[in-house]
């Protein structure tokens, strides 16, 4: 695995920690946000181990889409976890109030979780 692969990797780990801290202090829209960078940042684990680089989100989420969800390499759920996230991200930090509760919060985490596990297993394949 290349060291930048590992890289994200951590990153989503951390991510997904924080979100949970988060989750834990009330801090429900910043957790969201967090939940969302999990994923891109696994999305990116994935499309570095396979030599591709983006400078943009758009292009992550659509390299990711067909790189992995079109081929069924993951299932396309995940590419649906990552953009419902994204929108849910840009309503957190953008919106005011975003009204993210606790269960959407946990709902992203649980999301993030399953999408970094999914990475994980196809990268060890």
């Amino acid at each position: 695995m290349k060291a930048q692969t590992r890289a994200y990797l951590d990153k989503a780990n951390e991510n997904i920690k924080a979100g949970l801290d988060l989750i834990r202090d009330g801090h429900y829209e910043i957790a969201a946000s967090r939940a969302y960078y999990a994923m891109f940042y696994a999305a990116e684990a994935l499309l570095t181990e396979e030599g591709h680089e983006f400078s943009s989100h758009g292009a992550v989420h659509g390299a990711f889409g067909k790189q992995f969800t079109k081929t069924g390499r993951l299932d396309a759920k995940f590419h649906r976890y990552l953009i419902d996230a994204y929108r849910e991200r840009q309503a957190a930090d953008y919106d005011a109030p975003a009204e993210v509760g606790l269960e959407e919060a946990q709902t992203l985490l649980n999301q993030a979780k399953e999408f970094l596990a999914a990475a994980k297993s196809l990268l060890e394949q």
